[in-house]
């Protein structure tokens, strides 16, 4: 009964794995990545750090690539560089701050890329500032970046929900 014609027949076809289709696996895959790395600019442009505490508002857009300002309670920081200790702002009686306006004009003459030359083309600046920061600290800022050619000044918030 071993040598029966059906049950060879019936061997021969479970031994038979079906096969994959990888082209149309590799498709899907292709089409998957594209569309990530297309959506993967939509998201947030600025990352807070730990030790700022922003305010919370109710923002209606989102934030656009600029020259952005952080101020800590320890430090002010221009494009990632420290340039002046937040204590001295509070005593300076002079209203502009010459060291933020040195970082600023050597922003602009320190150009690489199409990117960097678009950011610093817009004159807009981006404060991140502690929410414990008193605004008369904040003003000499504004006030020295105005001076410096940025007309357009933005205060970063976190965003919350709109009050119905």
């Amino acid at each position: 009964m071993r040598d029966s014609r059906r049950i060879r027949r019936m061997e021969r076809s479970r031994k038979k794995l079906p096969g994959l289709n990888l082209t149309s696996l590799m498709d899907v895959f292709t089409i998957l990545v594209f569309f990530l790395l297309a959506n993967s600019s939509s998201s947030e442009v600025l990352a807070t750090p730990k030790m700022i505490k922003l305010p919370s508002s109710v923002v209606e857009v989102k934030p656009r690539e600029t020259v952005v300002i952080m101020v800590s309670p320890e430090t002010v920081l221009v494009q990632g560089v420290a340039v002046i200790d937040t204590s001295d702002l509070f005593v300076s009686p002079n209203g502009l701050i010459p060291e933020i306006t040195e970082r600023l004009s050597q922003l602009e003459r320190n150009i690489i890329g199409i990117s960097t030359k678009e950011i610093i083309e817009s004159k807009e600046i981006t404060v991140l500032a502690d929410k414990t920061i008193p605004f008369r600290v904040l003003k000499k800022i504004m006030l020295t970046c105005t001076a410096s050619g940025y007309g357009k000044i933005s205060l970063a918030v976190i965003r919350k929900a709109a009050q119905n």
